[in-house]
């Protein structure tokens, strides 16, 4: 998987300032609740996707803005590398079912069922969000993000 970091950042400013605005708030009012002292102008970058953030500054700006950043980098990655709706994963159900291994099982299952019920010509994919996603990764006893990383492997395997 290629990474363009350009349109990663451009987007990682786009969810920023959406964050911000959602709140009322001017860079002046979110600034002023940043535990340390950043320039406007540093972040009006940030914003713009002018300008690479480090992992702590991306952190304290999320805590300010009163959200995980991990559910920030979320919608993120989703938006630069998904097609399906911010923060779902999607899922090929043929794919899914076509693996062996033995941990996913009861996910095998639970898509051999969805398969048998899909309307002739409908695509064998689903969305799932991550509530599902978790509920999934306790089923085949995997951590939710082993799930999700086990998942993508699927969809990036030669068919």
């Amino acid at each position: 998987m290629q990474i363009d970091t350009a349109a990663y950042q451009r987007v990682l400013g786009d969810e920023l300032r959406n964050l911000r605005k959602q709140r009322g708030w001017t860079r002046k009012e979110l600034n002023r609740r940043l535990q340390s002292d950043i320039s406007l102008q540093t972040l009006a970058t940030y914003e713009l996707g002018t300008r690479q953030c480090s992992v702590v500054r991306l952190v304290e700006i999320c805590v300010a803005l009163g959200v995980p950043a991990h559910q920030v980098l979320a919608r993120v990655h989703e938006r630069v590398f998904g097609d399906a709706p911010a923060g779902h994963l999607s899922v090929d159900l043929a794919t899914v079912v076509a693996d062996t291994r033995p941990q996913l099982m009861p996910l095998r299952r639970w898509a051999q069922g969805r398969l048998a019920h899909l309307v002739p010509g409908q695509p064998p994919e689903v969305h799932l969000d991550l509530p599902a996603l978790e509920y999934m990764a306790q089923l085949c006893q995997l951590s939710t993000v082993d799930l999700i990383r086990t998942l993508r492997e699927l969809e990036h395997r030669p068919r």
